[in-house]
């Protein structure tokens, strides 16, 4: 495991690591995936075309802890964020303290 592809959240058996060889965000509950976010880095800025979580996992609040870690992940790093996704715009809109991150303008 490189440095990019540590486990820095653990907790509650729920794991967010970022796996930088494959382009995205993993959230573990124990050692299963529960869901995920894609990513690729450009100039500078992070698009995020896509965010998963699995049905059965679904109702938690997986997606928004994934989302949370994502977006601290981003502003830790420097980088602007492009979401493209649906329920990252959502989150974004939602969430007020993450809009100077945002490359473009967030519809709620």
């Amino acid at each position: 495991m490189n440095e990019r592809d540590r486990l820095p959240e653990t907790r509650d058996d729920v794991t967010i690591r970022d796996h930088a060889k494959a382009g995205r965000y993993e959230l573990f509950v124990g050692d299963q995936l529960a869901g995920l976010v894609r990513y690729r880095i450009e100039d500078g800025s992070m698009a995020i075309p896509h965010t998963e979580v699995r049905p059965e996992y679904e109702g938690r609040g997986l997606g928004s802890r994934l989302a949370r870690f994502v977006l601290d992940d981003a502003r830790r790093r420097g980088l602007r964020v492009v979401p493209q996704c649906p329920f990252i715009e959502t989150y974004l809109a939602r969430h007020p303290e993450y809009a100077d991150l945002v490359d473009g303008q967030v519809d709620g």
